[in-house]
C-alpha cells in the first residue's frame, strides 16, 4: 500500500470516527438536557398544593399535572377491580391493584393504583381480598401514567386478573367516563397493600457521563492522528 494512499485512508477514517462521536455526544448531551428539564417539572409539581377533585376535572389536559399530589374524595368502584399480575414490589413478585374511584359531586372517574399485594401462587386465579368500603373515602396520592406495559403472549385478557391494562381498553370495557391519567395512591396502608412506590427520578447525570465519554473518545482520535500522522511523519522527515 502506497505511503500517500495509507495516509488518506487513515485521515479519512479519523474524521469519520471524530464526526461520529461528536454526534454521538452532542445526543447525549441534548438527552441530559430534556431530563434535566423533567426533573425540574418534578420539582415544580412537587411544590404545588395538592389537587382537589374540581382541580383535577377543571385541567382540560390531566397529563399536565403528571406526577403532583392530589387530594380526592369519591367511592370505590370495587366491582371493576383490576389486579395487574408480574408486578414487583421490593423484589417480590405479586400484584398491583387498581380500582375506579368515582369523584364526589360528577361522574368522573380515576383509576387509582391502590397499592401492591402478594399473589396465591397455589391457587393463580384467588383473587386477594382487597377492602372497597362503600361510603365516601378521602384518599392522597400523586397524578401518574397508566402502569407500563408488559409483553404478553395472549392478548391482555378481560378477566379480574390481568398482565395489562390501559385506558382505552378500560373505558371501552366498563363504560365508565374515565380520566387519562391514574393516581398512586401513598395514603398510610392501613389496607394491607405495599405502596412502596419507587420515587420518580431521571438519569440526567448518566446521559452527561455517556456525552463526556463520546467526546473524549473524539479527543483522543484526533491526538492519535496528530501524534502518528503529522508529529511523528514530520519528524521522521527531518531525521531523513
Amino acid at each position: 500500500m502506497k505511503a500517500s494512499f495509507r495516509f488518506w485512508l487513515i485521515t479519512f477514517a479519523t474524521l469519520l470516527g471524530v464526526g461520529v462521536t461528536l454526534a454521538l455526544g452532542h445526543w447525549q448531551y441534548g438527552r441530559g438536557v430534556t431530563m434535566q428539564e423533567q426533573d425540574a417539572a418534578l420539582a415544580r409539581q412537587a411544590r404545588l398544593m395538592p389537587l382537589p377533585n374540581a382541580g383535577l376535572l377543571a385541567l382540560s389536559v390531566p397529563a399536565q399535572a403528571m406526577h403532583r399530589s392530589a387530594q380526592l374524595r369519591g367511592h370505590w368502584l370495587g366491582q371493576r377491580t383490576v389486579f395487574l399480575d408480574n408486578r414487583p414490589m421490593n423484589g417480590k413478585a405479586g400484584l398491583i391493584v387498581l380500582t375506579p374511584l368515582q369523584l364526589d359531586g360528577s361522574a368522573s372517574v380515576v383509576m387509582v393504583q391502590r397499592g401492591w399485594v402478594q399473589r396465591n401462587f397455589l391457587d393463580r386465579s384467588a383473587l386477594p381480598q382487597v377492602a372497597s368500603p362503600l361510603e365516601l373515602v378521602e384518599i392522597e396520592g400523586r397524578i401518574a401514567p397508566w402502569p407500563s406495559k408488559l409483553y404478553e403472549l395472549d392478548g391482555s385478557g378481560a378477566g379480574a386478573i390481568r398482565q395489562n391494562l390501559d385506558w382505552a381498553q378500560f373505558r371501552a370495557e366498563s363504560g365508565l367516563p374515565t380520566l387519562e391519567v391514574t393516581v398512586k395512591q401513598t395514603n398510610a396502608a392501613a389496607d394491607g397493600l405495599s405502596r412502596d412506590w419507587p420515587e420518580v427520578q431521571v438519569t440526567l447525570r448518566k446521559h452527561f457521563g455517556y456525552a463526556l465519554q463520546w467526546w473524549g473518545i473524539s479527543a483522543l482520535l484526533i491526538f492519535l492522528y496528530v501524534w502518528f500522522q503529522i508529529v511523528r511523519r514530520f519528524s521522521a522527515r527531518r531525521r531523513a
